[in-house]
């Protein structure tokens, strides 16, 4: 597997700007997804998007997790339905709590390590669809996705063929040092706020005495809404708890599906040195970690470039292990 950036998109941060906001994201039409929802173990909802295109009942089923704030209208997930759609698989995107448009029911968001919800979410499909599942995660998305695979190492074969992480922090301390810094935390860390901050808010409204409303209307890195929020809702005790004991990399080792990780070298929110060695994985997973690439971006081609290299290259990967 080869990625080389076009001369004209220098360096991680154009990489990761640019692909979201102005390269192609499909060839012809653009995926349409229809809409169902799902009652989850605990009796609240999760919405899945499945991608409208036509294929056989026995197709397999590209299952995409979503990343920070992300949903199926995301520039990587409409991409990889269209790569699903060229291979004749069938395609769906699965909405962690709070992601689809809807605040959910009960005072539950979603999290990086959250492979409970993967593992539902996945059995599920697994349980109604008749050709092999495979997933892929992006970033907070590819993280969980890994966590699960590592805890249930053996186990996970029998749910999917095989998995993908792209751009995933799968060290969240050293991902989340390096995002609350500089230019980082200037623009991207500034971006999520804008959304997750209105969002948490709207649910201490539905729960009063959730959190402290001051606590969060201060925080101004991920570390401190983390440390107020998503850490004390989902039984950690504070950000520093839940990004050591989230992040999938410690658990790689354990893995035994067929696996990707792929981590651009120059990604600005996860530092190289903090990606995994092959030495921290098992022999199921497959490390690839070209030199450019940026954040989910990956773009390719004349200007104004396509984000088809990344899904070309992950389904290309994926379709070797079936």
């Amino acid at each position: 597997m080869k990625y080389e950036a076009p001369w004209w998109l220098p360096g991680g941060d154009l990489q990761t700007i640019w692909a979201a906001l102005r390269a192609t994201r499909y060839l012809g039409d653009a995926p349409s997804f229809r809409r169902e929802r799902w009652v989850a173990p605990d009796d609240d909802f999760v919405d899945v998007d499945f991608s409208d295109h036509e294929s056989p009942k026995d197709a397999p089923l590209l299952v995409i997790f979503h990343g920070l704030e992300g949903s199926s209208g995301s520039h990587y997930a409409e991409a990889l339905a269209d790569a699903a759609r060229a291979r004749g698989w069938a395609c769906a995107v699965p909405h962690f709590r709070g992601c689809s448009g809807e605040l959910n029911h009960g005072p539950r968001a979603y999290h990086s390590g959250d492979f409970e919800e993967i593992d539902w979410i996945l059995r599920r499909f697994k349980s109604q669809h008749i050709g092999p599942v495979m997933a892929v995660g992006i970033s907070l998305g590819g993280n969980a996705l890994m966590r699960w695979a590592g805890e249930l190492g053996a186990s996970a074969t029998g749910v999917v063929a095989c998995v993908a992480s792209v751009c995933s922090p799968l060290d969240l301390t050293a991902s989340g040092w390096a995002i609350g810094r500089g230019f980082n935390r200037l623009v991207y860390t500034r971006m999520f706020l804008s959304s997750m901050v209105p969002r948490a808010l709207r649910k201490l409204d539905q729960h009063p005495g959730l959190f402290e409303r001051d606590a969060l209307l201060a925080a101004r890195d991920l570390h401190a809404f983390d440390d107020v929020f998503t850490a004390p809702l989902h039984g950690f005790k504070n950000a520093d708890d839940y990004w050591l004991r989230a992040s999938a990399k410690p658990h790689m080792f354990r893995i035994a599906v067929p696996a990707l990780a792929l981590n651009a070298l120059n990604d600005p929110f996860i530092p190289a040195w903090s990606l995994p060695q092959p030495s921290d994985v098992s022999s199921s997973v497959t490390l690839w970690q070209p030199a450019q690439g940026g954040h989910v971006g990956f773009p390719s081609g004349r200007f104004p470039a396509t984000v088809r290299a990344m899904p070309q290259a992950v389904t290309t990967f994926l379709a070797a292990q079936l």
